[in-house]
């Protein structure tokens, strides 16, 4: 098993802290994809813009069922669960 050093929520501080406060607001928890990146969180929270502009944008021709669609398809096929 692979192991990553990441920051807990409890001892985020600046920007790691308002990035784990919104992820316990949007789904009660943080999710290890988000520890993962902790140690760089400026990166993370480029990470989640991107995902956001990529998956919220309504500039896409593809509808956001049809964008979750692939994004699960992707997942899958990699034997990732997030």
């Amino acid at each position: 098993m692979t192991w990553i050093q990441t920051v807990p929520p409890g001892e985020a501080t600046g920007v790691l802290k308002r990035v784990y406060s919104e992820a316990m607001l949007r789904a009660g928890k943080v999710f290890n994809i988000l520890k993962c990146q902790s140690l760089r969180p400026e990166v993370l929270s480029a990470s989640i813009e991107m995902y956001r502009h990529l998956m919220l944008s309504p500039q896409s021709s593809l509808s956001r069922v049809q964008r979750e669609m692939i994004a699960v398809v992707v997942s899958r096929i990699n034997c990732c669960h997030y």
